[in-house]
């Protein structure tokens, strides 16, 4: 960040779009000042002259290195956090003005019509995954500067420095873990702020497309929520916690109408109206304020009663018609009565929000691990059957399959009144519990994890009939490890050929297609060809059976995720997978960069729907045998290399080495725990900590190992290469792979591992470095480029400007996890070293 006098030159912005370098340049005059104000000028110019050295460095001088190295060894401990915070709070606000660039790249299509928009469903699923490392105060704080930008005006430098440094003096790192409703009530926040608005203009933008109102009915755009309904592996979310969720989003949703009733209210004064309405309202002057009058008392009440948990009145708006039928009444008899224009304003964008996020907000997935199902039916069986030689968690897949479907097919209740349930067990039927009020509503999906065989799916099922569900709620087995997603179509087909579930699902069925334990077990690689051959037999597998799928993406941020471009990840799914239908998670901090204002949010919205709609109309073309055979071969060499070098003995213990991953732990990002077990090994990690953790240090390793050993074989063949970047789906691994190099570094990944690795653990360090370095080279020359990312000098650059930031938060990082590990552990250094993670991961963004 510039200093109020600054000694040295600002950071070049070639690349970048005028107006992006002028906010970031602004944004960075205006935090020097806050920051001189506080610390004065010589502690600013103490920051510039880290920056100046990390400059240099980054150009390439060893000697610059050891100099910034020496001179953040000898910060005083006062120092510490401000000089982290510093570039931290630089990093965030290039980050604004980032997103605010992005809100200028819309992709919307030509034209569209009525027509094709009639079934399509784009649905993102917000999770509360932990890399959303910002407190919810800082987003607040951030998303009004966002704002002042938009509006400039005389006085917006004001402005822009108060609100600066508001967030320069508010604690950026949380204290306390959030608990899920915490979770819940941020993303419902995104939903307020963000969506509220982002949905009905992206439906205007639609209307201008098609030139023409399109009738209210369609609504392409749907959201649902794991914040409080993701189980597995998370001991906080209960049954309690769901319902509590559920009603807050109730709670939420009449409060939201309830503002835009005022809206109406003060809008739709005319007395001209249609018989139906007139039927509705008697002889009121003003027929619709009075219909508007009772939805409102109706949603008072409703508001009221989500607030207590006591049983619902009948004035309780429950479902989505009782709001829905009294503002369409009105819309119908404005057009009726020749007054189309005032029923195409603010009235028109209500009825679009209540058929996106209805009387519910949002729509809560459950999700669970398929051993806790198995655990509840071997406990039954034991009890039910004391002298068999086996229970439930004993009998093989067709024993289990005979006695789930002939419990189905029972009327007679399973569950005996008396029997002596188990804590974990009795949690498991409440959850179901929990879902069967009200009919289900506000529930969108059951997600079943590590789901292995039809079983699986059936135990569910007999769940939910026995809690008295009412509906047939999609049961959706994720599909995650290697092995389940080479034998998923196998088992849906099993599935589909049961005449009880076939029945069930009716035509219309959902998979989930998990992207990260199955990178985290085969590799970024490996798994992203699994994944996609997964899909092409899901899909045919559906056909045969005349069913219409559903496959669901569980994209994290990172590439080691499954992260990258929307659009560009719809365009390189398998021929006819993507159908009408896409779901796919937001996750953790995606969710604030992708969603976290109108104008994000609404491009955001273009970017899934123009796909979705290209992919639906014109389907990429399968690749040919030798692409298939070419690909097959690739991968398999990928996952070798990478189990060989993950699956060695002193691995986990060089990662946790190498890297902050215990540390971690003290940053209080989610409500789940970092392990599904306590067991210190790769399998007991989840995936999130294991790609945040290695980006942390710049090492990136599990979006590019194994594929090293892969392009190292196209190097020899650069026409199969120049083949395979023609098919979609390699093309995109491709890029994907090209901007992890860009973002990686072992320059900076050396340095940590000479601060805080054993001569062994240096060693083998080396050998990675020695992988990462070459396999940048044999990209460039594949592509016959002079620099990673030519084709993306945007991308390119803002990386760049970032570096001269970021630098300094590694070495300090490291610096600050060799004092703490070595006895150090003063407040100062804890959160010094959070302030750093902090940082890093909100300059690099695709963390998690």
């Amino acid at each position: 960040m510039p200093a109020v006098r600054d000694t040295t030159r600002r950071p070049a912005l070639p690349g970048l779009p005028k107006a992006l370098r002028d906010d970031v340049r602004l944004l960075g005059d205006l935090l020097g000042r806050v920051i001189a104000d506080h610390r004065g000028e010589d502690f600013v110019q103490r920051i510039e002259t880290i920056r100046a050295l990390a400059k240099r460095a980054r150009a390439g001088r060893s000697a610059d290195w050891q100099k910034l190295s020496a001179y953040l060894a000898e910060l005083p401990e006062d120092a510490l956090t401000d000089i982290a915070r510093a570039f931290n709070q630089f990093l965030n606000l290039a980050n604004i003005a980032d997103q605010r660039q992005a809100a200028r790249q819309t992709t919307w299509p030509d034209a569209v019509t009525a027509a094709e928009l009639q079934d399509l469903r784009v649905e993102l699923v917000l999770t509360a995954h932990p890399t959303e490392i910002l407190r919810r105060t800082l987003i607040q704080k951030y998303d009004a500067i966002a704002a002042e930008l938009d509006r400039r005006g005389a006085d917006v430098k004001d402005r822009l420095a108060r609100l600066i440094a508001e967030a320069w003096h508010t604690d950026e790192i949380r204290h306390e873990r959030p608990a899920p409703q915490d979770e819940a009530r941020w993303g419902f926040a995104v939903i307020e702020n963000s969506l509220w608005q982002a949905v009905p203009s992206a439906m205007r933008e639609l209307d201008r497309r098609a030139g023409e109102t399109l009738p209210v009915r369609i609504m392409p755009f749907s959201f649902a929520s794991w914040m409080g309904g993701d189980r597995d592996g998370n001991p906080s979310v209960t049954a309690a916690v769901t319902r509590e969720v559920l009603c807050i989003a109730r709670w939420t949703a009449a409060d939201l109408f309830l503002r835009d009733l005022a809206v109406l209210n003060a809008s739709l004064s005319m007395s001209a109206c249609t018989e139906a309405l007139r039927e509705a309202v008697g002889d009121a002057a003003e027929p619709y304020r009075a219909l508007l009058r009772e939805l409102r008392e109706r949603l008072l009440a409703t508001r009221g009663w989500a607030l207590t948990g006591a049983p619902p009145t009948e004035r309780v708006l429950l479902r989505d018609a009782e709001l829905l039928e009294p503002l369409e009444l009105c819309y119908e008899s404005l057009r009726a009565c020749g007054m189309g224009r005032i029923a195409d304003g603010p009235l028109l964008d209500t009825l679009r929000r209540v058929r996106c996020f209805g009387a519910t907000l949002v729509r809560l997935d459950i999700r669970q691990h398929a051993e806790r199902h198995t655990a509840v039916f071997d406990e039954l069986t034991r009890y039910l059957y004391p002298d068999a030689a086996a229970s439930y968690a004993a009998w093989d897949e067709a024993e289990r399959r005979r006695w789930l479907l002939a419990q189905l097919e029972d009327r007679r209740p399973l569950f005996p009144a008396q029997w002596p349930v188990s804590t974990d067990s009795r949690e498991v039927l409440d959850t179901c519990a929990a879902m069967a009020e009200y009919d289900g509503a506000g529930i969108s999906a059951y997600v079943i994890s590590m789901a292995a065989q039809p079983s699986d799916v059936l135990a569910v099922a007999l769940l939910l009939k026995e809690a008295g569900f009412g509906w047939r709620l999609p049961i959706v087995p994720l599909f995650e490890t290697l092995a389940d997603l080479e034998s998923a179509a196998a088992t849906v087909a099993e599935l589909l050929s049961v005449p009880w579930y076939r029945e069930y699902v009716g035509d219309r069925a959902q998979v989930m297609i998990g992207y990260s334990d199955s990178a985290k077990d085969a590799g970024q690689l490996a798994a992203a060809w699994a994944q996609y051959r997964a899909q092409e037999a899901l899909t045919a597998v559906a056909a045969e059976h005349g069913v219409k799928l559903t496959l669901f993406h569980g994209r994290g941020g990172a590439v080691g995720r499954g992260g990258g471009p929307s659009a560009q990840a719809i365009e390189s799914q398998p021929p006819g997978a993507v159908g009408r239908a896409f779901r796919v998670t937001e996750q953790g901090e995606m969710i604030r960069f992708k969603l976290g204002t109108p104008a994000i949010a609404k491009a955001t919205l273009s970017h899934y729907l123009t796909a979705t709609l290209s992919a639906a109309a014109t389907p990429p073309q399968a690749p040919d045998t030798a692409m298939r055979q070419r690909m097959g071969a690739l991968a398999d060499s990928s996952l070798k290399a990478y189990r060989a070098c993950v699956r060695g003995a002193d691995f986990v213990s060089f990662f946790q080495t190498l890297t902050p991953e215990a540390e971690l732990a003290a940053l209080a990002l989610g409500s789940r725990p970092a392990r599904r077990t306590p067991a210190n090994d790769l399998d007991g990690l989840r995936a999130i900590p294991w790609v945040f953790a290695w980006t942390q240090v710049r090492l990136m390793l599990p979006a590019w190992l194994g594929a090293d050993q892969a392009f190292a074989q196209l190097l020899a063949d650069p026409a199969a290469y120049d083949a395979l970047r023609r098919w979609p789906f390699f093309a995109m691994q491709a890029d994907m792979l090209e901007m992890v190099l860009a973002k990686a570094d072992s320059t900076l990944a050396r340095y940590y591992a000479r601060r805080l690795a054993t001569p062994a653990q240096q060693a083998a360090a080396e050998a990675l470095f020695a992988r990462l370095d070459k396999l940048a080279k044999d990209v460039l020359a594949l592509n016959d480029a002079a620099t990673l990312l030519a084709g993306a000098r945007e991308v390119r650059d803002s990386i760049t400007v970032r570096n001269t930031y970021l630098d300094p938060l590694h070495l300090l990082q490291a610096e600050l996890l060799a004092r703490r590990r070595g006895g150090n552990d003063t407040e100062a250094v804890g959160q010094a070293l959070k302030v750093t993670m902090a940082g890093i991961a909100s300059g690099l963004r695709n963390t998690g």
